[in-house]
């Protein structure tokens, strides 16, 4: 991420004072030592691995809090990808612009899902696509020497990065397969089983890019539902 346009705000995660968790946390601080429960969490739940004390500090020094506000990039087309997201709260949108200036949204990811453009994170290239907030979004960031660090030195994170890749290729898998083999109604339909919120924090013009239909396209499924 380029953060001479993305600010990093980076701070302790547990603020303390004499020894004791400091009653005049500013907003910031407050939002980030939930963000860092809130990971911790996480990591132990999706891994099956408690987290000491000492391996929670070392996650802590080894990435940054940030927040971005709504309609603020993540990434940038053109930007290398530098980090990968952990995200507390809020929701983003990866997606990319054709050269008749039509989007086409890749995938949207919410709490408790990484975002990065992978393909650049990992080959050190330049992106083809932009990571956007749709809401005012709360992240933990790290870097590729972070992420390896931490993968090697605490088995927790080892393993709930492991899985979570596992679970990455299913839902790739997923989504290929709808967007090849399923009619227009057919995509709606699945994303209204699997992912109904989309529809109720999302704009249609946002689902539609999703889908790989025009918005008046969609406009016309959801009356004929109706």
């Amino acid at each position: 991420v380029n953060t001479s346009e993305h600010a990093v705000t980076t701070l302790m995660p547990f603020p303390q004072k004499n020894g004791f968790i400091s009653k005049r946390m500013s907003a910031v601080e407050r939002a980030e030592r939930d963000a860092y429960g809130s990971l911790f969490q996480y990591i132990s739940s999706s891994s099956g691995i408690s987290l000491s004390e000492q391996e929670k500090e070392k996650i802590a020094e080894s990435t940054k809090f940030k927040q971005l506000s709504k309609r603020q990039y993540f990434l940038e087309q053109g930007e290398m990808c530098k980090h990968i997201g952990f995200i507390v709260n809020g929701a983003t949108r990866m997606f990319s612009i054709n050269e008749r200036g039509d989007q086409s949204v890749i995938v949207f990811s919410l709490k408790d899902s990484w975002i990065a453009d992978h393909d650049s994170f990992k080959n050190k290239g330049y992106s083809s696509y932009h990571i956007e907030a749709l809401e005012d979004t709360e992240l933990i960031l790290l870097n590729s020497a972070q992420k390896d660090y931490l993968k090697l030195h605490i088995p927790a994170v080892a393993e709930m990065f492991s899985r979570y890749d596992q679970q990455q290729l299913v839902l790739t898998q997923k989504r290929i397969n709808m967007l090849l083999c399923m009619t227009a109604e057919e995509r709606y339909a699945e994303l209204q089983k699997n992912n109904p919120e989309y529809g109720q924090r999302f704009s249609q013009k946002t689902i539609a890019a999703y889908l790989g239909i025009k918005q008046q396209s969609l406009c016309r499924i959801r009356r004929r539902q109706l």
